[in-house]
């Protein structure tokens, strides 16, 4: 988990710090973000890995952990006001920073929160802005997933090729789909593993052909702000 992380952080820093300052001013798929909001919302993403490892370890109470699948559940974590929340908080951010900026401020970001979870104890518990209580590794996956398919947002806003690290790829997949599903879909449906997250994600429309194949596949469709 914690090389995925490190692969798909990687990729991203490295795409976005070849692009040029006005790139960033550009339309993203997830209106009304441009891609400079779109990258700052990643990094606040990423960077409340540093924040949460900061702080004592909560004990875990009566209620349990939550699971990475649980985080991304259609309730208050997803609300209409939390995602407006998340917009007007992106949109805030990035227009604190100036262009030539970005690219430098998310790889700080991530190069912290990494230094952190290297850091951490095996079995660490953290408690995420909602309050739910998960395991570190659990929430590794979360942070994942919103580099990986953010990730595929930033490349389509940039008009490049997507970098997905084939880790990153194997952990969405694991998320979305069954046990060790992933590659017989795939192969099925001829998708490299980019074209299938995108499709499990909402990102781009299925076929008729192809929705028949995941109706009778059990994918979990996962709630995403």
């Amino acid at each position: 988990m914690r090389d995925a992380l490190r692969a798909e952080a990687a990729g991203l820093a490295a795409a976005v710090a070849s692009e040029p300052a006005a790139a960033f001013a550009r339309p993203s798929p997830c209106p009304p973000w441009t891609v400079g909001d779109l990258l700052y919302h990643v990094r606040t993403g990423v960077a409340r890995l540093s924040h949460m490892l900061a702080e004592p370890e909560p004990a875990a109470d009566a209620g349990g952990l939550v699971s990475a699948a649980g985080y991304f559940s259609p309730d208050h974590r997803f609300s209409p006001a939390t995602n407006a929340d998340r917009v007007t908080s992106a949109k805030r951010g990035a227009a604190r920073l100036p262009a030539e900026a970005m690219a430098a401020d998310f790889e700080a970001a991530w190069q912290e929160s990494w230094a952190a979870v290297q850091a951490a104890p095996p079995g660490r518990v953290v408690r995420t802005r909602h309050g739910d209580l998960m395991l570190l590794t659990e929430f590794l996956r979360t942070r994942v997933l919103e580099l990986a398919v953010h990730g595929l947002d930033l490349a389509t806003g940039l008009a490049r090729d997507p970098w997905l690290a084939p880790e990153a790829a194997d952990v969405v997949a694991g998320l979305v789909l069954p046990d060790g599903s992933a590659v017989g879909l795939a192969q099925r449906l001829d998708w490299d593993q980019a074209t299938m997250i995108t499709k499990l994600t909402g990102r781009r429309p299925l076929t008729q052909a192809e929705s028949a194949v995941i109706e009778a596949g059990h994918i979990r469709w996962l709630a995403l702000g």
